[in-house]
């Protein structure tokens, strides 16, 4: 194999590594995503419950802990989201160098 195709097939088997990373990270992304769902309609529920009842003490200490719940899996997400637009811009660097290999 030539220095060029050695090398081809190097950032070829980068490319592929870091497609790989990529998939897993969009599917963080997307677990975050649901949870995030998830929580946001505990939360609507837990609203409406007070709305119609008053402020019963355990449904309000799990609204503030479905609150603090959002904040981390926002921070979480907004990580992962970095972390896929790293390893994107990886990937684009791969193929760039791929096009003029």
């Amino acid at each position: 194999m030539t220095d060029a195709s050695s090398m081809r097939v190097e950032l070829l088997e980068r490319r592929l590594s870091l497609v790989g990373a990529l998939s897993g990270l969009n599917a963080e992304a997307l677990k975050w995503t649901q949870l995030l769902g998830a929580i946001e309609m505990d939360i609507q529920r837990m609203e409406l419950e007070l709305g119609r009842s008053g402020a019963p003490e355990q449904l309000v200490r799990d609204l503030h802990g479905a609150e603090t719940s959002i904040a981390s899996i926002r921070t979480a997400l907004s990580d992962c989201e970095e972390r896929i637009a790293a390893a994107e811009r990886q990937v684009d660097e791969v193929d760039r160098l791929l096009a003029t290999a």
